[in-house]
C-alpha cells in the first residue's frame, strides 16, 4: 500500500509532539469526560521526567471522577468571576486580558491559515487554544505541515514567554489536584520544546 503523495509524511517525533500539544489543548479547554480520563488512566511514560509525569497524572486519572474534575476545572480557570488562574497570555505578559499579546496573535494566526472555531468564544489567546495551534501546525491541521522555522517562530512569540509560568502555576495552584500533574506535564513539555527549538536554531 502506497501514501497518497498529497498526504505530506510526517515524522513520528513530530506526530507524538502534535498529539501531546492536543491533547494538553483539550484537557485545558474543558474538563475531561469519563472516556478521556480512561484514555488518560491507560496512559504510561518511560523513565525520564516527563515520562514519570504522564505515569503519574495515569494514576491521577484512575481515581478521579468526571465529577470531581468538573468542579476542579471551574474552580482553576471559571470560578465566581473569575478562576484561581487565568490562562491567557495577555494576562500574564502585561497583567490584563484582551492587551497587545492578543493583536500580535491574531495577526500570525491569519498569517498562518488559522482561524478560531465559531463555537469557540474565550480569547485566542488562551492556553488551551495556544496548544491546539501548535499541534495543527505540526501536523498541517489546516494545511501543510509547518516547516520547522514557522513552528519555532510561532512558539518563542506566542508560547514560549508565558506558558512555562502558567504550567508551574497551574502545578502549584490550591485548587489543583487531578491537573497538578497536568502542569508537571505541560511545564516539562515546554521545557524539552524550547530546548528543541533553541538547538534547531544553531
Amino acid at each position: 500500500m502506497t501514501a497518497n503523495p498529497a498526504t505530506p509524511h510526517i515524522a513520528e517525533e513530530d506526530r507524538l509532539r502534535a498529539d501531546l500539544y492536543n491533547y494538553l489543548g483539550v484537557l485545558l479547554s474543558a474538563p475531561p469526560d469519563e472516556m478521556l480520563l480512561a484514555q488518560t488512566a491507560g496512559l504510561s511514560g518511560d523513565e525520564g521526567p516527563l515520562g514519570q509525569a504522564i505515569t503519574t497524572l495515569a494514576r491521577m486519572a484512575k481515581v478521579t471522577k468526571p465529577k470531581s474534575v468538573e468542579s476542579e476545572f471551574n474552580k482553576l480557570f471559571i470560578g465566581l468571576g473569575r478562576g484561581e488562574l487565568l490562562p491567557y497570555a495577555s494576562y500574564y505578559l502585561t497583567g490584563f486580558l484582551n492587551e497587545k499579546p492578543l493583536a500580535i496573535l491574531r495577526q500570525d494566526m491569519s498569517r498562518l491559515g488559522l482561524a478560531r472555531a465559531d463555537t469557540v468564544f474565550e480569547p485566542e489567546d488562551n492556553i488551551a487554544s495556544l496548544m491546539e495551534m501548535m499541534g495543527a501546525l505540526i501536523v498541517g491541521r489546516f494545511g501543510t505541515p509547518a516547516p520547522l522555522s514557522a513552528q519555532r517562530d510561532f512558539f518563542n512569540r506566542q508560547i514560549a514567554p508565558w506558558a512555562g509560568h502558567f504550567f508551574t502555576d497551574l502545578e502549584a495552584a490550591k485548587n489543583s489536584v487531578f491537573y497538578a500533574p497536568v502542569g508537571t506535564v505541560g511545564r516539562l513539555f515546554m521545557e524539552i520544546e524550547t530546548e528543541g527549538f533553541r538547538m534547531s536554531g544553531t
